[in-house]
């Protein structure tokens, strides 16, 4: 279904987390959604610190430039950093989440690299699907 490595943005392994279906928008909504459904735990992925997968539907992506990419990147980059990973680094999606589950989510340290996120609520709210099931 995707391209392999299929290009990911490392704080989106936060966000991927805690989807349930919000989005910037609904065409960004479902697009997520997909790539959620696509992925299993051994898809290889490329972290990137740039526009990846997800981003191909975001309305604050114009024509390949995030509106906001050093605020995006810092993200990207405390997340690569507590996880132990490098930016270009190829792994299996299911020992990518389980790095973010148990360094950033299961130690409740998401907000200290998203806090100021507008999803942040939302979050907060909702539990980890990679608690239960780290692997996808």
């Amino acid at each position: 279904m995707w391209p392999e490595p299929l290009s990911l943005r490392p704080h989106h392994g936060m966000c991927l987390a805690y989807f349930v279906g919000e989005g910037y928008s609904g065409g960004f909504a479902a697009h997520m959604e997909a790539v959620l459904a696509g992925l299993t735990s051994d898809t290889p992925v490329r972290l990137t610190v740039g526009v990846d997968a997800v981003c191909t539907a975001c309305p604050h992506n114009h024509e390949g430039i995030c509106e906001k990419p050093e605020l995006v990147a810092d993200y990207d980059r405390q997340v690569l950093a507590r996880c132990g990973l490098t930016e270009g680094e190829i792994l299996p999606f299911g020992r990518f989440t389980a790095l973010v589950e148990a360094r950033i989510l299961a130690p409740g340290r998401r907000r200290e690299i998203c806090g100021g996120c507008q999803w942040d609520g939302l979050c907060a709210a909702t539990p980890s699907r990679w608690r239960d099931h780290p692997s996808v």
